[in-house]
């Protein structure tokens, strides 16, 4: 890819990691919860979820899928299930404590699945990687090289962003402690506003 097109490329996906969507919500949540550092793993999870979703799409996998009209749409409702358990489980959460509290690697873990599935179980990253993708790639190029390339760049800038994200969200977690259950609810049933839109959009 030439220079001048990978920062071209760059800038659009500064544009689209900037844009509000599930994963941003839940670094958002996290972040606030838990602080940048072990927010770390959800943004870890949703970097690498969309790493592999671009990168799919760049070798095909999303031409597929708009071919194929029963498997996008079983691929909608499962993504809108997991995004509406997501939510239940925020709105169900109790209030941030101000407390320090021990951290596990099973903790860990469940925060990186949290960002992995977010970001794999939306189709219309799927979609929107398969539209934006096409004017960066030179069929005359080896298109393995293209995708590690664009794949690699997304996933930079996207950790960037949300690790801005987590940063900013830490540092109103006072705040967040006296609204108790209602910053919880909002976030959640955003997550289940989300899980309901994508199986029934275009």
């Amino acid at each position: 890819m030439p220079f001048e097109t990978w920062l071209l490329y760059v800038l659009t996906c500064c544009g689209i990691a900037v844009v509000p969507g599930p994963n941003a919500l839940l670094v958002l949540t996290h972040g606030a919860l838990h602080g940048n550092r072990k927010t770390l793993f959800t943004i870890a999870g949703g970097v690498l979820g969309f790493a592999v979703a671009l990168a799919f799409c760049a070798l095909g996998l999303g031409a597929l899928i708009q071919a194929s009209a029963t498997g996008f749409l079983v691929l909608k409702v499962v993504g809108g299930l997991y995004l509406i358990w997501l939510g239940i489980g925020l709105w169900r959460s109790p209030p941030v404590s101000l407390e320090k509290t021990g951290t596990t690697d099973l903790r860990h873990w469940s925060m990186f699945r949290q960002g992995l599935l977010s970001a794999l179980s939306n189709p219309k990253a799927l979609l929107l990687f398969t539209a934006f993708i096409p004017p960066f790639l030179d069929a005359q190029r080896n298109i393995i090289e293209q995708t590690a390339v664009i794949a690699l760049t997304y996933a930079l800038v996207e950790f960037v962003v949300e690790y801005g994200v987590a940063s900013a969200a830490h540092r109103v977690r006072p705040w967040l402690a006296r609204t108790g259950r209602r910053f919880n609810k909002v976030c959640g049933g955003f997550f289940i506003v989300f899980g309901l839109a994508i199986p029934g959009h275009a």
